[in-house]
């Protein structure tokens, strides 16, 4: 039997590696030939055919029986590789190569993987769409002249195109799930702290982690395993012995016709599996969220910024990195923080020492009242919409503004530290939707023995 080694997922592809029913420099030659076909959607960065063949063998020959034995995986622009540089997407940083290998590289190629490719992503990570002045836009699998989401849009393009069978990203507020809800794939934010955040062109040490996305749960929770160390069986759940949370208010306000249908057909048919779906309300916990979101961010990267750039790439100032900023939404928003506009210390305490514990009393004590394992929402109001429309997208005859519209519905799982997995609705025709489950922050593995339950019975 030919194996169809375009739409293997992880799992699959270390097995066939070790049986040796494809050998790693055959499997790398065939990516490559992938990455050719698919340079159009200008999912990849840096990429080098002859040294992901070469690397290919290597990595399987020094860990044969490991985790991830020979596996190509490609990763975000923003992670530290000495394979390839890191260049965050920023021109500053485009022949950047750092020292040393981040620490989520470093598990990866302890289990026997390697960074095949970079990918390429929103400028800095500080946005959603992928539209990148300095590197290019990226373009979605589904549509071209869509976008792919972000900040992970290259990530996401290069998993959905079968480029490759799974990759890194970041996540901030949305970045590994929205793209993977617009390009059909499926995307992880884990609990925050859980993987390791060194080497990391990061934007705030509260709310960016590291994630995956891929087309499987089953290689989300093998990646899970790799990168935290708890690589525990997951449980077998039963959707009978399941209880979603529905957050009708805001998570479900004002959907395009696309989204509304596609989920609520996933809605129903997880239902009829047995899963208990119950309404729920995050009464309060808004005002919050929004006085917590933008001051965290704004005042965390003005620092945790340039203290990247001193320990990894010192060669580079802080002003040199503002002055290539291509992007028009990037340079507004670092820009706002130069002068007398700059996040206050008083609002971003506030946001740490009040705003935050008292969401996470609210959203644990929904939890709890309602014994809930995980809340279900689209992950986005509305589908991929044409690469440009920076500022500004129609929602429902509207002009909204882009960013905070994309971002409404992971942004709190974000603020929180909570784990959350998007998964692509099945889809007869039409662009992809995603669907979303969140879960209490520390209870990843419950959370993805949940999805694999609720991706089995919507494949049904």
């Amino acid at each position: 039997m030919t194996l169809d080694l375009e739409r293997l997922d992880a799992v699959a592809t270390v097995a066939a590696l070790k049986e040796g029913s494809v050998s790693p420099a055959a499997y790398a030659e065939a990516l490559a030939e992938r990455a050719a076909k698919h340079a159009d959607l200008n999912a990849l960065q840096s990429f080098d055919a002859g040294q992901v063949v070469q690397a290919a063998a290597a990595a399987f020959e020094a860990h044969p029986e490991a985790a991830l034995a020979g596996l190509p995986i490609v990763a975000k622009d923003n992670i530290n590789t000495t394979a390839y540089p890191t260049s965050g997407g920023t021109k500053a940083l485009l022949r950047h190569t750092p020292a040393t290998d981040a620490g989520v590289v470093q598990r990866i190629t302890k289990a026997g993987g390697f960074i095949g490719a970079k990918a390429g992503m929103h400028e800095l990570a500080f946005g959603i769409t992928s539209n990148n002045a300095v590197t290019g836009a990226v373009h979605n699998p589904a549509d071209p002249g869509l976008i792919a989401g972000g900040s992970s849009g290259g990530t996401a393009a290069a998993v959905a195109a079968g480029i490759f069978p799974a990759g890194l990203g970041t996540d901030t507020g949305g970045s590994c799930r929205i793209p993977a809800a617009l390009c059909g794939v499926i995307g992880f934010r884990p609990t925050t702290g859980r993987y390791d955040s060194d080497g990391v062109v990061p934007i705030s040490h509260t709310r960016d982690t590291v994630g995956t996305l891929a087309r499987s749960t089953r290689d989300i929770a093998l990646f899970d395993g790799v990168l935290s160390g708890d690589d525990a069986a997951l449980a077998e759940r039963a959707m009978t012995d399941v209880t979603l949370g529905v957050p009708r208010n805001m998570f479900y306000d004002n959907l395009d016709p696309v989204v509304d249908a596609a989920v609520e057909a996933q809605l129903s048919v997880l239902s009829a599996a047995g899963a208990k779906l119950v309404d729920v309300d995050f009464d309060g916990i808004w005002p919050h969220n929004e006085a917590f979101s933008f001051p965290v961010v704004f005042y965390e990267v003005m620092r945790d910024l340039p203290a990247y750039l001193a320990e990894h790439a010192p060669e580079v100032s802080f002003e040199t990195l503002i002055k290539g900023i291509g992007s028009p939404d990037v340079a507004g928003a670092i820009g706002s923080q130069l002068g007398d506009e700059a996040m206050p210390e008083a609002a971003y305490r506030a946001a740490m020492d009040v705003r935050r514990p008292a969401m996470r009393q609210i959203y644990g004590k929904v939890f709890e009242d309602n014994g809930l394992d995980a809340i279900v929402f689209p992950t986005t109001p509305l589908p991929a919409r044409p690469i440009g429309e920076d500022e500004t997208v129609t929602l429902n005859g509207d002009q909204c503004p882009t960013f905070p519209t994309y971002i409404r519905n992971t942004d709190l799982g974000s603020n929180i530290g909570a784990p959350g997995i998007s998964l692509p609705c099945p889809l007869s025709s039409g662009l992809p939707v995603g669907i979303e489950f969140d879960g209490l922050p520390g209870k990843d593995r419950a959370l993805l023995a949940l999805a694999r339950a609720a991706e089995k019975s919507m494949a049904r």
